[in-house]
């Protein structure tokens, strides 16, 4: 495999943005940052500069140096464009097995034979995705962790036909971005932290729903008593109900235990638009720096 130099980002998201941020500002590379729209990769594009005018104006880089980053940062919403010369794809589309198939397929189809294609999936089968592609031994997880800007970790996720190859060329990477790395050996669903962080999550939303605690006094329950940097449900917030749900219902469907179901409250918040922070209000509502518990 090629030594990489060009990353592509498939998604200019909640985590696309920031991922294509660390490609670029931690590790030098080029990177294509796709997405569908470009009212998408506007807005990431926007949440970028944000991200590098924090940098600056903690005096942790220049204003040159943010401008650079910027420049090693290329949208486009064509497929093609995005991959081509790319040693590295990351995936960072939705959480949803059918868009991610398709957009395996697709990916496929112009993706060099050597190159590696790595998914942020934080729950879906590696092994599924790497089905869809024409080199699954090529076909890795590689989960970052929200903000990606700041979050130390990886989670390299190995599929059933993920070579030693692949893993080592993610492993180099993720040095080059300045993260640590953990090794899911297995490809179970949810990894590591998720498996883990997940059912505590959707263990708090049901203490609210069952009239046990507000929601900040949960929050500072676990942040006092577990010694947590943030509350479950002020975290829930950030990583998105959605999200939490998605990976929820992926645990019941590939565990078919019924220890994973997810908490009727966090439904019904999805189906009422209640996202957390992307959307302005979840346990807390985010017009303001500081979240405060919305009215019922």
């Amino acid at each position: 495999m090629a030594s990489v130099k060009k990353v592509t980002v498939l998604g200019a998201g909640l985590m696309g943005h920031g991922i294509a941020q660390v490609a670029a500002q931690s590790a030098g590379y080029e990177v294509s940052l796709l997405d569908v729209k470009q009212e998408f990769l506007d807005r990431g594009t926007s949440m970028v500069k944000e991200s590098l005018a924090k940098f600056v104006s903690k005096g942790m880089l220049t204003q040159e140096g943010a401008e650079n980053i910027l420049a090693r940062i290329h949208p486009t919403t064509d497929l093609e464009t995005a991959i081509a010369g790319s040693q590295l794809v990351i995936e960072a589309a939705t959480e949803d097995p059918g868009l991610k198939l398709d957009l395996y397929r697709r990916v496929s189809e112009y993706l060099d034979a050597d190159a590696v294609l790595a998914s942020n999936t934080s729950s879906i089968s590696i092994t599924l995705l790497g089905s869809a592609t024409k080199n699954p031994e090529n076909v890795i997880g590689m989960h970052f962790f929200n903000p990606p800007q700041l979050m130390p970790l990886i989670e390299i996720i190995r599929g059933a036909k993920t070579s030693d190859k692949t893993v080592t060329v993610i492993r180099d990477v993720a040095a080059s971005m300045k993260k640590q790395t953990v090794l899911c050996k297995k490809d179970s669903p949810g990894f590591i932290v998720n498996r883990i962080l997940v059912p505590a999550l959707n263990e708090a939303a049901l203490l609210v729903d069952e009239g046990v605690a507000d929601p900040e006094d949960i929050d500072k329950a676990i942040t006092l008593g577990l010694n947590w940097p943030m509350g479950p449900l002020k975290l829930l917030d950030y990583v998105g109900l959605d999200t939490a749900l998605n990976i929820s219902e992926v645990f019941m469907e590939e565990f078919q235990d019924g220890k994973y179901r997810p908490s009727p409250l966090i439904k019904q918040m999805v189906r009422a638009g209640m996202l957390g922070r992307k959307s302005g209000k979840g346990f807390y509502e985010w017009g303001s720096a500081s979240g405060t518990r919305p009215k019922a």
